[in-house]
């Protein structure tokens, strides 16, 4: 057996693949070309190539030399690479699988990390960056996956965390395994450290591969035309709202029902569940999709809904991409515990992405829009382009039942017990007809136009292509350095 095997083998008895291994399968027909010498390689593989027919720049983490461990040496060859991505304005993606920071190198190792952090931040925003994590990530290294635009991670085989377990027995008494404390489950359900995960390493390229396909590969790419005419609905809409108005529904049938057939690629589909974000096509043109999900939560906002909700949509509107929001949100999540947590810092965010973004943006209430969180779910107030809705759409400060309460609650508490409730259905009734639905808005052009459920696809081309020629008139960006994003 070879040395090249051996090497291939001690992956493989781990149940991973080997550098090379994921090159192969990760770049057009497995072909690259490395951008350091063979002998400068010093545990990472840093390569140029195809990815669905673009071109971008990889650096590969080998794990069997020194455990993928980072020095100075290896520090500068990612950095190079990432350099070389800048220049050439592709995406940059980091495949790691790392023992950590090379000790005996001392602060020369942390000095490596720094230089790829910085890379990490000077890149934000101008070319697309994605980290899949195959191996254990772990201490300083996990920055550079935490400031990159995704995160894919491979389960049982991939983890991120600061300190291990070794060090949390050792400081606090816990015990717990790697995969508890930084594997798939921790992050792609109660941290959201992660927004893609996978069984396997060959679905998880495949969804990478996917995702380079329908990103653009910067931020001076303009946005995709779209073609009515090649991309027809292979079946016609499907989908009732139910009649009772707090009724759960899976919003993902909405999705699937005006988008592209199969398109929609959901990041961070097990965090903040009662909100679903994910890129979509559109006739063929990508678009980020913000929608709450009434069947986790009510499709509620808050603090950890916010926070995925406003960091896509800051990455859409640095990428040029369109952003279609449909809104059924009856408030923010009420409770000490998003109080204390900072529900009012953490809500102001996705209020600020909104109002921030520049691209088209188009919203549609299907149902509730209520009080604080319709503002923040992308409405005419914050500079949406579109507001359509449906004719089931409700828009108010809050719904029939807590606004009777709070409005007349002298008149129910004088009234005698035995006519409270007709009273209270009464007045319910006239608040829904008079305040709720959605003519009070129209009126006031906070909605432009109440559509029927099957024509949303179709009228959503019209108000994109609306939008894309209305976006030199208006929505010029203050002059400054930066705003003071609420983090």
């Amino acid at each position: 057996m070879s040395d090249k095997n051996e090497l291939y083998e001690k992956q493989h008895a781990k149940g991973k693949l080997h550098a090379v291994e994921r090159l192969e399968m990760l770049f057009d027909e497995g072909k690259y070309q490395e951008l350091t010498e063979e002998d400068n390689r010093d545990g990472v593989i840093c390569a140029t190539g195809k990815v669905a027919g673009k071109q971008v720049v990889v650096a590969a983490q080998d794990f069997t030399f020194k455990g993928g461990s980072l020095g100075l040496q290896q520090g500068k060859n990612i950095a190079e690479a990432q350099d070389f991505a800048f220049k050439k304005k592709c995406p940059f993606i980091m495949i790691n699988d790392s023992g950590g920071a090379r000790i005996q190198e001392g602060v020369d190792a942390l000095a490596g990390y720094g230089e790829i952090f910085y890379r990490n931040v000077r890149a934000s925003g101008v070319i697309p960056q994605i980290s899949v994590i195959t191996g254990p990530c772990a201490g300083g290294a996990v920055y550079s996956p935490g400031i990159t635009d995704f995160i894919f991670m491979v389960k049982n085989i991939g983890q991120m965390y600061i300190t291990g377990p070794k060090v949390i027995k050792q400081v606090t008494g816990e015990e717990i395994t790697a995969e508890a404390l930084g594997g798939y489950t921790a992050h792609m359900e109660k941290s959201g450290v992660s927004h893609f995960g996978y069984y396997d390493e060959e679905s998880c390229f495949k969804a990478v591969r996917y995702l380079i396909s329908i990103l653009p590969s910067n931020n001076r790419q303009k946005m995709l035309m779209m073609d009515k005419d090649a991309y027809k609905k292979t079946v016609p809409f499907d989908f009732e709202l139910p009649e009772e108005v707090n009724a759960a529904y899976d919003m993902h049938r909405i999705i699937e029902n005006v988008f592209d057939d199969d398109s929609f690629m959901e990041v961070q589909p097990f965090f903040a569940k009662e909100i679903i974000v994910g890129l979509a096509k559109l006739f063929g043109m990508t678009v980020g999709v913000v929608a709450n999900d009434p069947a986790a939560f009510a499709g509620v906002l808050d603090c950890d809904a916010s926070d995925k909700a406003a960091r896509f949509v800051r990455f859409c509107d640095a990428f040029n991409i369109p952003v279609v929001s449909i809104t059924d949100v009856p408030g923010y999540m009420p409770g000490s515990d998003q109080e204390y947590k900072g529900i009012i810092r953490h809500g102001a965010k996705l209020l600020y992405a909104f109002a921030e973004a520049t691209v088209p943006k188009i919203n549609i209430i299907v149902r509730k829009a209520f009080g604080g969180a319709y503002i923040a779910m992308n409405s005419k107030h914050l500079g949406s382009d579109i507001v359509l809705a449906w004719p089931s759409a409700q828009i108010a400060v809050m719904g029939e039942a807590g606004a009777v309460e709070i409005l007349y609650a002298k008149q129910i508490k004088s009234l005698p017990e035995e006519d409270r409730a007709s009273f209270i259905k009464d007045k319910q009734e006239e608040y829904r007809r008079n305040v709720v639905g959605y003519k009070f808005a129209l009126d006031r052009e906070y909605v432009d136009a109440v559509i029927k459920p099957e024509e949303t696809r179709e009228r959503l081309y019209t108000a994109m292509m609306d939008c894309r020629r209305i976006k030199n008139l208006k929505h010029v960006r203050p002059i400054r350095k930066h705003g003071n994003i609420p983090l």
